[in-house]
């Protein structure tokens, strides 16, 4: 997997959020950067589909988390000069 594929991912749920967490660690892992924790799935999730619903909350702090890993990655595999 290609850092730049990681920006592809969908995180439309949270299975698709989570593999997309795992990816970009283990790619991580792979350049030797450490990546901060990503963020918790909601748990108070009513079902009701609330306007600003837990989830909203999560799909953007999780689409800040990938924003900010993949700048990290891109940094680590072209270290400026």
């Amino acid at each position: 997997m290609s850092i730049e594929s990681l920006a592809d991912m969908p995180l439309s749920d949270g299975p698709s959020a989570q593999a997309l967490f795992a990816k970009a660690q283990a790619l991580a892992s792979q350049c030797g950067v450490s990546l901060r924790t990503p963020p918790s799935e909601p748990t108070t999730c009513c079902g009701r589909g609330c306007n600003g619903c837990v989830w909203e909350g999560f799909f953007a702090a999780a689409t800040f988390w990938r924003e900010d890993a993949l700048a990290l990655l891109q940094a680590a595999q072209w270290p400026s000069r």
